[in-house]
């Protein structure tokens, strides 16, 4: 019998964005699937029953042993350490931060992407530098590397130098209750409480210079001229880096035009992608980019990005540009906006694009993982 501890850490974020919702929603099919043969421990820094995510963690936790470790900061390194002293499993599995300074022989990491190498200046000094220090360090030490997307497994390769034999690729799935939101009472809540004036493009994710949103804005400012009425949200989270951004809308005086609302409650997401006219993801980089699968389960027409996974994720249900050009993300916005027929083939191939994705598919190869390294 072999003991698989998972740092679960990042899957009681109150405020998930992309790794600590792929934490979640990977813990949430992993844990059911793990051999009834081994024993599982899921490693909390803080009680889980006491975020927005334990619904979704409820079966997890009914099948392994939550262990509640709490330690205000070097949580990783100091207290999850102390706790492979001292109640060591066979194998660890880490799936959105880096692996402790202690940690059992048989270890598994998710690296989910290397945009600070890709775009080294849309990050702080200190972040690039910590980035790459616990990313060589999973790489290093790692008896296995999952990568979220081919890009994200050619790049460590070429960055690290770790032999390619040693990473999976395993594609995460995407949020399945998300769906198109057609009823109008419904689109028309979501507008006001966000208080989008009328039509709009959509942005989601964090509101950082990698996003490449002071090229959407601009873009979106050359759009005006034939779509005099349109408005632009970018919704989510404050990264860092950010002040460029209302820096630009207001030098473009488009403060009444662009709308920067914050964090998206998850509960709003469906209705307001589904009311979006289009959805612009045009990120310099992504290790996966959840948003552009999110878009493609809500029907709603993406223009993305030529570069890093976002090609591989979107399939054919994308208008990919080159995400450094703002004429040809002009052009973009303006044949999604203009092209019906452009918009239903797109949006039925983003239907179809959905079916490579799914939480279970994923759960099933890292567990095949899991089992491989427990051994016999």
């Amino acid at each position: 019998m072999a003991v698989i501890g998972i740092d679960a850490s990042r899957a009681t974020s109150t405020a998930p964005t992309g790794t600590e919702a792929y934490s979640l929603h990977l813990l949430r099919a992993l844990v059911p699937l793990l051999s009834p043969e081994h024993v599982t421990r899921l490693y909390f820094r803080d009680p889980p029953e006491a975020t927005p995510g334990h619904s979704l963690l409820v079966d997890a936790l009914s099948r392994a042993e939550p262990r509640v470790i709490p330690f205000p900061r070097l949580w990783t390194h100091i207290r999850l350490s102390w706790e492979m002293v001292r109640h060591q499993p066979d194998v660890l599995f880490v799936p959105a931060h880096v692996l402790p300074l202690v940690r059992p022989r048989r270890s598994l990491v998710t690296v989910h992407d290397l945009g600070y190498r890709i775009f080294p200046a849309a990050h702080p000094a200190s972040q690039r530098r910590y980035l790459d220090l616990s990313t060589r360090w999973n790489v290093k030490v790692a008896s296995h590397i999952l990568a979220d997307s081919a890009a994200t497994r050619d790049a460590i390769v070429a960055h690290y130098g770790a032999p390619e034999e040693r990473i999976t690729v395993v594609h995460p799935g995407y949020d399945s209750d998300l769906h198109p939101v057609q009823d109008s009472q419904a689109l028309t809540a979501v507008r006001a409480h966000y208080r989008i004036p009328g039509d709009y493009v959509l942005f989601l994710g964090r509101i950082q210079p990698r996003k490449n949103l002071v090229r959407l804005i601009e873009a979106f400012a050359a759009t005006l001229a034939h779509h005099p009425t349109l408005n632009l949200v970018l919704g989510g989270p404050a990264g860092w880096l950010s002040d460029e951004i209302p820096a630009r809308i207001r030098a473009l005086g488009l403060s009444e035009r662009v709308l920067v609302p914050g964090y998206i409650d998850p509960a709003d997401k469906a209705a307001l992608i589904s009311g979006a006219l289009v959805f612009a993801y045009p990120s310099l980089y992504e290790g996966f980019g959840f948003p552009a699968l999110e878009a493609q389960a809500c029907g709603t027409p993406l223009l993305t990005s030529t570069t890093s996974s976002l090609p591989e994720v979107a399939g054919q249900g994308a208008l990919l540009v080159d995400p450094q050009d703002t004429a040809a993300l002009a052009q973009g916005l303006r044949r999604l906006l203009e092209d019906s027929e452009l918009r239903r083939r797109l949006v039925a191939c983003g239907y179809e694009n959905l079916a490579r994705f799914s939480w279970q598919r994923a759960a099933t190869q890292v567990r095949d993982i899991i089992d491989a390294l427990a051994g016999p």
